[in-house]
């Protein structure tokens, strides 16, 4: 993706279900957990790069010792960061008494980070403030440790207001209106009757205070708790959650929008947000690991059992095919014959756009995502260049020369390395006078490789959604090679509406697809379209999320996808520019034949899995067409 679009976090879970001593004796170091959860999260940073976070808890502390660690970080580097910090203290120790690195009492008592229990976050904001009180996980303390709760997720809910009226009827004062603390405090009140329940149940039964702790710490009912705490979101989440005294859980939206996947054996259970990073961390096999269902919790007691358990009721599964395109991690097996299926599938209307001339096309692709589709697109071109090869052997006859065959064999898509990107190079500290110059040059050329103005040159892109990098540096710099045509090519469908589910995609003007769809209504007079769309949205402000309609899609209906992709490269075309230039975008019924497990699709098709989602899409154009800069939900 040419464009720089912010995205879903990243968690990460640990469980140490073996005594602190086992990790020592059989891999030579107390740290363990804190070496394998730098390992979790640095592997996830394309997850996040805003800020990073992770907690601990130690178990069956004495009263008066700390039994929860947490750092935060928004440092420039901010995995980094949070590990300098924790080792910081081990590098101490080593300095002034390094036998108590091997002395596991000593570690636990004095030393943070040491404990059972991990849960890590990577952060990529997609709205507000950066700071340090932004950054999961977070915690809401209580003198009760049962009562002790960490939260860390990749989620965003839609229905922030509604949630944070409920808190405020059963009588809490949140401190703000955010998702995130909405989540916390919604699953702490639960958490909260829980063990009031669980405490006037023993209390009745004539155990005294201490021992009726010990039996809410062991049969507190994390099931009832996120069930209750959960029947409201509307969302897609993997949220994770601590308890002071040492359960866990992590619970998956009933869609299967958000991604998480887990491994258990009698040492770890592990969660992660993408399948390679735990392959990769604990040399497993891709068998070996399960994703979570959607609707499930996993639920880890503090006694070590972990089960899957239904929350709530699972829906027509939409997991998120733009995370598939684009922003999980490509070494996943699945993910990778994915991409390479999405590059195979435009083939045909790659083909049509050079009219099948393969003599006079160079192909590449834009670095350095679409690198994956671009080899499938090569070998869908290989597949048809080998067919049309046997045709004309066989046209030569019985007797065919060895000149003639020898030609027709060497026949092969010309492949070339065309651009480069200069990932360092910065354009934000940058007078706005000079950055447009500088943003012109993020990507560079490789010079020599196209015939002037005799060759097409097309070159895969995984997605195009704003078009703004495309349009001024991309193509300007690809001009310079002066190519008969370029051809743009998009692996992803055209992305026609906001996320409201994890990803920085909220603003309908933001979308150059929108863009193209509304010049067509004033290019062919149709203008009243926008009005009554914009009034039909107003008509629902009020109604319950459940009755409202996409009315948005109107925008589009008049249109078909081809005549989108013509304007949006009219629109796209630099003034300057030389060289023809057309945008082809993937279709969506191609997306669910390369992603058939993850089909959801409503950035393409508006078709949102959550009836939240609708009544998103119609603030956001509501918001665009009043010239609102803000939040959509």
């Amino acid at each position: 993706m040419s464009d720089a679009i912010k995205h879903e976090c990243g968690i990460a879970l640990l469980r140490l279900k073996k005594p602190l001593q086992f990790y020592l004796d059989k891999y030579g170091t107390a740290f363990y957990g804190v070496n394998k959860m730098h390992l979790l999260m640095e592997k996830q940073h394309n997850r996040g790069q805003d800020g990073a976070g992770i907690a601990n808890i130690k178990f069956d502390m004495e009263p008066g010792q700390r039994y929860i660690s947490r750092t935060r970080s928004i440092a420039k580097s901010p995995i980094q960061d949070i590990f300098d910090q924790i080792n910081g203290r081990f590098q101490q120790i080593q300095n002034e008494n390094p036998e108590n690195l091997k002395n596991i009492d000593y570690l636990k008592k004095h030393v943070g980070f040491t404990g059972e229990l991990f849960l890590g976050h990577l952060r990529y904001g997609t709205f507000g403030r950066n700071s340090i009180e932004s950054c999961h996980p977070f915690l809401r303390q209580n003198n009760w440790i049962t009562r002790n709760l960490v939260i860390a997720g990749n989620f965003n809910l839609t229905n922030v207001d509604e949630l944070f009226d409920v808190l405020v009827n059963v009588g809490q004062h949140p401190k703000e209106k955010s998702d995130t603390v909405t989540v916390l405090e919604k699953i702490g009140h639960f958490l909260d009757a829980e063990n009031d329940e669980l405490f006037q149940q023993y209390k009745k039964l004539g155990f005294d205070n201490l021992e009726v702790y010990n039996r809410i710490s062991e049969n507190l009912n994390l099931i009832k708790i996120l069930q209750k705490a959960s029947e409201d979101w509307d969302g897609g989440y993997a949220m994770a959650g601590l308890l002071g005294h040492g359960d866990a859980f992590v619970l998956r939206d009933p869609s299967g929008i958000r991604p998480a996947y887990w491994y258990e054996d009698d040492e770890i259970c592990i969660v992660a947000s993408e399948r390679p990073v735990i392959q990769t961390a604990f040399n497993l096999k891709v068998e070996n690991i399960k994703e979570l269902k959607p609707g499930y919790a996993l639920i880890i007691k503090k006694n070590g059992t972990v089960t899957e358990e239904l929350i709530n009721k699972p829906l027509s599964p939409k997991k998120c095919s733009f995370e598939r395109i684009y922003f999980s991690r490509g070494s996943d097996s699945s993910i990778y014959n994915e991409r390479k299926a999405l590059g195979r599938l435009i083939v045909d209307k790659v083909l049509k756009a050079i009219d099948y001339d393969f003599d006079n096309s160079v192909f590449s692709f834009i670095p350095n995502t679409a690198e994956v589709s671009f080899y499938g697109l090569i070998k869908g071109l290989e597949e048809f260049l080998n067919e049309e090869k046997i045709k004309q052997i066989i046209a030569l006859g019985d007797k065919p020369s060895s000149e003639d065959v020898s030609k027709i064999i060497k026949q092969r898509a010309r492949i070339e390395k065309i651009a480069i990107k200069d990932a360092k190079l910065r354009t934000f500290i940058t007078q706005d006078d000079s950055r447009d110059d500088l943003v012109a040059h993020v990507y560079d050329i490789t010079y020599g490789s196209v015939r002037p103005l005799k060759d097409n040159l097309i070159i895969i892109d995984d997605s195009i959604v704003r078009g703004t990098t495309l349009k001024q540096s991309i193509l300007r710099i690809l001009d310079r090679l002066e190519p008969k045509k370029i051809v743009v090519v998009s692996s992803a469908p055209q992305i026609r509406y906001p996320d409201c589910y994890g990803i920085d995609m909220a603003k309908m003007g933001d979308f150059i697809a929108f863009e193209a769809a509304i010049q067509l209504l004033v290019d062919t007079k149709r203008e009243n379209i926008i009005q009554d769309v914009y009034k039909q949205c107003l008509s629902q402000v009020d109604l319950p999320k459940e009755q409202v309609r996409n009315y948005v899609k109107e925008i589009y209906a008049p249109f078909t996808d081809e005549e989108i992709s013509v304007k949006i490269a009219q629109l796209l075309t630099p003034i300057s520019m030389k060289s023809k230039v057309e945008i082809i975008y993937q279709s969506v019924e191609n997306l669910h034949i390369a992603c058939p497990d993850n089909l959801g699709d409503w950035y393409f098709t508006g078709d949102y899995p959550t009836p939240g989602g609708n009544k998103v899409v119609n603030k956001a154009f509501i918001n665009w067409i009043e010239k609102r800069n803000e939040r959509a939900y």
